[in-house]
């Protein structure tokens, strides 16, 4: 029983005292922030016909469809090119912010605004990989996703530094940044631009808002450090929970599309693989599919360990190199269906998706890879070197994004 209770208060202990996976969720930030800029950069130049005024998803169309459903979306607060092209370039900007790790609590929720408000605008733009990206877009806005790898994390140990120097650190930028962003929330909402749409959306944004605050308040009037630690292990607990409704997304989706396949008679006979490869559609190399499908053995074999793998992943998460192994094979399997069937972004929010399983040890490895690599080319540039990507610290209660 005291063994119990004692592995109990030890769980209870890694839940509350820290956020876990900083780089897994940092590598799924990186992911799907880069998804959705690669998107929207390669439709820049239809962007009017997919999302605007030009769209065959006219505006009274969306504007019947959404009285439906009550989906959020910004455009629909007006009909103008201007208001539509204003939308479409934070949402570029916030995509390369959260990229870039800055600011990555208001960049989250702007970039979660920016893929809600484009997706429901026309909800027959995307290829699968959209749906991927419109949950964790909003999953994103509940993690601290900008521990490593981030301009916040080089924010966060500059501002240590400068502790440990008795010099005095104040950051402007975020509550500058904050109030700007509730004055907008506050003129919306009395605006009335939420009436009939899912509360979902606007509590996220009020209850980021409010959480914000209280923060800065807590962080600048508190006497001693307990109201900070108690919000500090607040944000561990919505953290570490997010985190598992995204590992717990994967698996739905996985498990979901493997025994779905197993009902289908092409899949129990091994041939569904066959079909696609030679659809106009998805076929961008036909070359390359006709080579793939020319061999029975190889598209039963494709067909069968799609199926295996994606039933039995989720039973493999206790086995971590068995789940490994299947995580690889996974990734590849994306990649080849990016190439093979023209499906790149489906692939890619895939395989961002996917991250948030990547084992610690390999992260910290790609990490160093990458800082080497940006130390030679800055120093053939003959610019100082930064120092690499480190494991996060906790000297202090605080999240270098939690106040921006």
């Amino acid at each position: 029983m005291n063994r119990f209770a004692l592995s109990v208060s030890s769980g209870i202990a890694r839940i509350t005292e820290s956020a876990l996976g900083p780089y897994q969720t940092a590598v799924v930030r990186i992911g799907f922030s880069a998804t959705w800029l690669l998107f929207l950069l390669r439709e820049l130049p239809h962007r009017e016909e997919l999302y605007g005024p030009s769209s065959p998803w006219s505006w009274d169309l969306a504007e019947q469809l959404i009285a439906s459903n009550s989906a959020f979306t910004a455009l629909m607060w007006s009909d103008s090119g201007g208001w539509f092209e204003l939308v479409y370039a934070l949402a570029v900007l916030s995509s390369v912010l959260l990229l870039l790790g800055w600011r990555t609590r208001t960049m989250s929720v702007l970039f979660m605004v920016g893929v809600l408000s484009l997706q429901n605008r026309s909800v027959f733009m995307g290829d699968g990989g959209d749906n991927v990206l419109h949950l964790m877009s909003v999953y994103l806005v509940f993690t601290r996703c900008g521990q490593v790898w981030s301009l916040d994390a080089r924010r966060a140990r500059l501002a240590r530094e400068a502790r440990a120097r008795a010099e005095r650190v104040t950051d402007r930028v975020g509550p500058a940044l904050w109030g700007v962003l509730g004055f907008v929330l506050v003129a919306v909402t009395a605006g009335g631009r939420f009436d009939g749409v899912d509360l979902t959306v606007p509590v996220i944004l009020w209850g980021i808002c409010l959480a914000v605050a209280l923060w800065w308040v807590v962080g600048r009037r508190a006497k001693s450090g307990e109201p900070r630690i108690l919000l500090d292990v607040i944000g561990n607990i919505v953290h570490n929970g997010a985190l598992f409704v995204i590992m717990a997304e994967a698996c739905l989706i996985y498990a979901t599309a493997g025994w779905y396949k197993i009902q289908g008679t092409r899949w129990q006979d091994g041939t569904a693989v066959y079909y696609p490869l030679h659809l106009d559609s998805f076929s961008p190399w036909p070359g390359l599919a006709d080579l793939l499908s020319s061999s029975g053995t190889m598209v039963m074999l494709v067909t069968y360990g799609t199926v295996i793998v994606q039933v039995a992943f989720p039973f493999t998460l206790f086995n971590r190199r068995v789940k490994n192994v299947l995580l690889a094979a996974m990734m590849i399997e994306h990649a080849v269906i990016a190439v093979v069937l023209g499906l790149p972004f489906f692939s890619l929010a895939m395989i961002a998706a996917d991250a948030v399983f990547l084992p610690t040890s390999l992260l910290h490895r790609l990490g160093g890879w990458a800082a080497r690599a940006r130390g030679r080319v800055l120093a053939r540039g003959g610019r100082a070197t930064l120092p690499g990507p480190r494991a996060p610290e906790n000297p202090e209660p605080s999240h270098a994004s939690s106040t921006a």
